[in-house]
């Protein structure tokens, strides 16, 4: 007896297989950034989004936004901007003031 799955449970079945790999976000760059006052910001950069961890411990994962210049990523309320730009970058809290400053590549 041949049993034939339905399009519905074939979908649900399909669903909870883990990603492969392969499927998974490619990071296209990585950067260090060392800032004012020994502050530091590792950033993984991928196609729409950038991973963060900063100094204070702190990790972020944080989509692109709009920006005229340079690549911008803010978080939904924009109480979190990080700006990129070459090899320089800064974040922004609240406000819009500046919490990492003067941030360049690490060489």
């Amino acid at each position: 007896m041949t049993r034939r799955l339905n399009f519905a449970a074939f979908a649900v079945l399909c669903a909870a297989l883990p990603v492969p790999q392969a499927l998974a976000e490619t990071a296209v760059a990585t950067a260090t950034f060392k800032c004012q006052s020994g502050k530091s910001i590792g950033a993984m950069f991928y196609a729409n989004s950038v991973d963060l961890k900063l100094s204070d411990e702190r990790s972020l994962k944080v989509p692109q936004a709009v920006s005229a210049s340079g690549a911008r990523y803010a978080d939904k309320d924009e109480t979190f901007v990080f700006w990129n730009e070459g090899d320089t970058a800064l974040s922004e809290g609240k406000g819009g003031k500046e919490t990492y400053s003067c941030c360049a590549v690490a060489k």
